[in-house]
Formats: structure tokens, C-alpha cells, sequence
């Protein structure tokens, strides 16, 4: 039952000054969830809940003692049903009229608001995001599919008319949807990068199969609840769960009419190449594969403000998300200052249990991902480690420390490798043309961001860098923190399967097709 609560907008902007109900609604809610460790989670196929072949555990990255629920495991065949189902839903979903769909979808969005703290309790224990970024994605979820809805409404549902050659001639262009839409999400954004392209598919009038990264399995169960709950027809949304094998029976399913990823650049790489051939004709994958973002730092920025930027964007979700700083360029002439103020500022950085508020950050997701970052501390040894670079000791948790390393030789791979751990690599440079040389040099192109209080070096970086988000002179975050509707938020290079980004206009229509009417009267 939904609880009866002031409504708290949060925004990524608005965390640092929250209302004080904030934590008390928070802390309820961790509280009830702590209370109902362990429960069973079913798959969710043609509007009915059901058991899978067996269960994974689901267990918090911050304890692992803590087992927060067994999640049924999802058969090929159960896959395959989740599809059957969607596609037998298809014709009625799609005949439904937009107005209709955009309702329900913005009740489940509504219902997304209502649950706010339940379901970032869930992202906050189940991922480790710390409270703040935890309660703010899930309202960014919600703002995803109220963007979307806007979207539709503000095109008339993408119906317009065309020229015509005489007053007997009719023509029209619209966009329709494709059928039946894939879903496949990370662990790092359990509920804005589920939730938020299921809304869109579904907006369009595709019907939707969604598959989670196993260790998003909770906030996705909550979010199919609220659209369950809004009302949608069986079978036009579906959920299974799993590691990789549903995945790739998802991807491999021939019935499938486009796919949304979120993941890696191997993966994500392959599954272009694979998928939008294997039916025989062309099929639209939206994808987002990642960033090894760099801030650039000039002689003229403002060294407080840039410390502070990079600080948050590369030790939030403690590096784990796609848009972290890893790589910082920075003037010779301020390298030195520079540094110190970042090392000081990694030093202050509370790791712990990111439910409580005084921390800002948690642990990794997995002890393969522990293993990893102390495998990067490894290879860093060809550099200078300034701070952390040592795993931390905090109960049953995957803790490790915010680290600064300088001197890392330009031939390192660190410098392309997306690491998603908590390590930002700074780097002196002669001017900024070395700069930018060196920020465009890697296969991807998410953010990036820079500081300068000089109006012409702004102008020439906006000029030459190559990524898809480019933030300046931003204390809250040098490469992170896009919000719908405020910044797109899509890549450039490798970062992108399609070019055009979240939160912005020209997202929606990725999930519809052009068809054009000429009737002759």
C-alpha cells in the first residue's frame, strides 16, 4: 500500500538541500526492507507472476550476509513466453490510442513518485548508491517516462501532414511502433535505465520484455509493480530475470522488432553487429556502452571548483557509473595546486554503508569487481598513487578507497580502459591543444568536462571535444549528473549505438518507424 507523504521533489541538482522528511522517509523505508530480507520474487509473463526454473540469490554488496531475496530464474522458454506474450499484446497496444497510453504510463510514472523511498531503499542496498543519488534516480525514472509522455503529447502522438499535390490529394506522415521491444538493463541505474526506455517503448505503442542485470533485480520487481499497478493490459510489459542466458535469449529471439542496451562497449559492439541483421532485415538497437570520460583544467579555471567537480564525478556510485571522471588534464601551470586539493578532498571522502547519510560512498558491486580494482592498484604502481589504492575493511562489504594517481605513463592502458572502480588518473599537459589531444584520444565519447572562467577557452573546447555531454565550470559534477529534459544525455564514438541521446527531443522517436498515407479522394 502506498504511504500517505509529503511529495519531496529531488532532483541531482537539489540533493545538497534536501527536506529534512527526506531521511526520515528513507530511513523507514531501509528499515521495512531490512525487516523483509529473503523473500521470493517471481518473473512477471502475460500479466501473471510465476516461479522460474529455480532462484539466484540477490544478496547487498554492502553485507553480504545480508540475502535481500531469491529472484526465480528465467528458462529460455520462459524467455521465450515473455516474448509470445508481448507480441500477442502487440496489435491491441498499439491500436490503443496514444492518449490512453500516455495516461496509464504517466500513472505508473505517478506511482514511481508515490514510491520513492521504497524503491531507493531497494537501490541503495541492492547497488550500494548512497541515499541522495539513490532517492534521486528514482525520481529520475520517473521524469524519464514524464518526458517521454510531454514528447508525445507535445507531436500530437507523431501524426502530421504533409504537402499535397491538389485538394483531392491527402498525405500524412506518422510514426508507429515496431512491435514487440527488448529491454536490457545495468547495475549501476537499476530503475532510471529499466524503467525509463520500457516507458518510452511502451509510449510509442511497442509492448515491452524486459531483462535486468541480475544484480538490478529488486528495483526492477518494484518498478514492474508500478506499471502492473498503472493498469497495463497482461502481457505489454513482462519481466524476467537472470544473468546472461536470458540475456542472450532476449537478443537471440527473432521476434523481437528492437532492442534498448545498456552495458559494456564488447557487448554492446556485438550485439549491434548481431542483431540488427539476424531477422534478415534492419532492426534498431538504442545503445549505451559506457565512457572513459576526461576534464580538462585550465591555467584560468577555478581550482576550488574543478577539485570539487572531479572529486564528485569520479568517487560517486564509487566510479561505477558510465559518465565517472577517470582521466583529468590539467595546465602545468596549476598541476601541482591542482593535485593537492584533490588528494586532500579523496582523503575526506566518507566511505561506508551508503544508507546512512553521512556517507557518500559504498562499495563496489561484486567481488569481481573488488578483485578488479585491486588488480588496476596493481598495474597503477607505473605511476604515483596519491590516495586510497588500498581496499578498506568495513564488515562484509566490497569497500575500497577513492584513489589519485599522477605520473601514469601515456602508454598505460588505464588511460583507455573503462575501469568502473573508483581511480581517476591526472595527467600535466603543455597547453591546452595537448589537452584536447589527448582527451579525444580513446574509442569512446560520453562526457567530458572542463574549467576555465575565460569565455573564449569555453567556446574552444565546446568547438573540439568529442562526446555527447559536455559539462563547464560544474562544482556538483565535471561529467556527471544529467537530468531529463536539462541535458540529454547520450555519447558520441563508441559511447553510442545510435547517436541520439536520453532526456532530450529526439529520443522518443527512436522507438516508432515512418510510415507515410497519401489518399486520393
Amino acid at each position: 500500500m502506498t504511504k500517505q507523504r509529503k511529495h519531496i521533489k529531488v532532483t541531482y541538482s537539489t540533493l545538497g538541500s534536501p527536506d529534512p522528511l527526506l531521511h526520515e522517509y528513507f530511513d523507514e523505508d531501509v528499515a521495512e526492507l531490512k525487516q523483509n530480507l529473503g523473500r521470493d520474487y517471481p518473473l512477471l509473463i502475460n500479466g501473471q507472476w510465476q516461479a522460474g526454473a529455480g532462484s539466484f540469490e540477490g544478496r547487498s554488496p554492502i553485507n553480504r550476509d545480508w540475502l535481500l531475496g531469491n529472484f526465480a530464474r528465467a528458462t529460455d522458454e520462459q524467455v521465450a513466453a515473455a516474448v509470445a506474450a508481448a507480441q500477442a499484446a502487440f496489435p491491441a497496444w498499439r491500436a490503443t490510442p496514444w492518449q490512453e497510453r500516455v495516461a496509464l504510463l504517466e500513472r505508473a510514472a505517478e506511482l514511481i513518485s508515490q514510491r520513492l523511498f521504497e524503491i531507493s531503499a531497494a537501490v541503495s542496498l541492492e547497488v550500494g548508491k548512497n541515499r541522495l543519488e539513490a532517492i534521486g534516480e528514482v525520481e529520475e525514472t520517473a521524469d524519464l517516462i514524464r518526458y517521454c509522455v510531454d514528447a508525445m503529447r507535445d507531436n500530437a502522438g507523431f501524426d502530421r501532414e504533409l504537402l499535397s499535390e491538389s485538394a483531392r490529394h491527402h498525405n500524412r506522415s506518422l510514426l508507429k511502433p515496431y512491435g514487440v521491444w527488448g529491454v536490457i538493463g545495468p547495475f549501476n541505474f537499476p530503475a532510471a535505465l529499466t524503467g525509463g526506455p520500457s516507458g518510452a517503448a511502451l509510449i510509442a505503442g511497442n509492448t515491452v520484455a524486459l531483462k535486468p542485470a541480475a544484480e538490478g533485480s529488486l528495483t526492477a520487481y518494484l518498478i514492474a509493480q508500478c506499471m502492473q499497478d498503472a493498469g497495463l493490459p497482461a502481457g505489454v510489459f513482462n519481466l524476467v530475470y537472470g544473468g546472461d542466458a536470458p540475456g542472450k535469449a532476449l537478443v537471440a529471439n527473432p521476434a523481437l522488432g528492437g532492442l534498448t542496451f545498456t552495458g559494456s562497449y564488447d557487448v554492446g559492439m556485438s550485439i549491434i553487429q548481431s542483431f540488427g541483421t539476424a531477422a534478415g532485415y534492419y532492426r534498431p538497437v538504442i545503445a549505451e556502452m559506457g565512457g572513459k570520460n576526461p576534464t580538462i583544467i585550465s591555467k584560468k579555471a577555478d581550482l576550488d571548483k574543478a577539485a570539487l567537480g572531479v572529486t564528485r564525478s569520479a568517487f560517486g556510485l564509487t566510479g561505477q557509473k558510465c559518465s565517472a571522471c577517470s582521466r583529468v588534464y590539467v595546465d602545468a601551470a596549476v598541476h601541482d595546486d591542482f593535485l593537492e586539493k584533490l588528494v586532500d578532498l579523496a582523503e575526506e571522502v566518507a566511505v561506508g554503508d551508503p544508507t546512512h547519510a553521512d556517507t557518500y560512498m559504498g562499495p563496489l558491486i561484486s567481488q569481481q569487481a573488488y578483485e578488479a580494482y585491486q588488480q588496476y592498484v596493481d598495474e597503477l604502481g607505473a605511476g604515483q598513487i596519491l590516495a586510497g589504492g588500498r581496499t578498506l575493511p568495513l564488515g562484509r562489504g566490497y569497500f575500497v578507497a577513492p584513489t589519485v594517481v599522477a605520473d601514469l605513463p601515456d602508454a598505460h592502458r588505464l588511460w583507455q580502459h573503462e575501469m568502473f572502480a573508483p581511480i581517476v588518473a591526472v595527467r600535466a599537459v603543455a597547453d591546452k591543444d595537448e589537452a584536447m589531444r589527448l582527451a579525444n584520444d580513446v574509442a569512446l565519447g560520453l562526457t567530458a568536462g572542463f574549467y576555465s572562467e575565460d569565455a573564449d577557452e569555453v567556446q574552444w573546447f565546446l568547438d573540439n571535444i568529442e562526446a555527447g555531454v559536455l559539462y563547464v565550470n560544474r562544482a556538483s559534477g565535471a561529467t556527471t549528473g544529467a537530468w531529463p529534459g536539462y541535458q540529454s544525455f547520450g555519447g558520441w564514438k563508441g559511447s553510442t549505438g545510435s547517436g541520439k541521446a536520453a532526456g532530450s527531443w529526439y529520443y522518443l522517436q527512436q522507438y516508432m518507424r515512418e510510415q507515410s498515407h497519401t489518399i486520393v479522394s
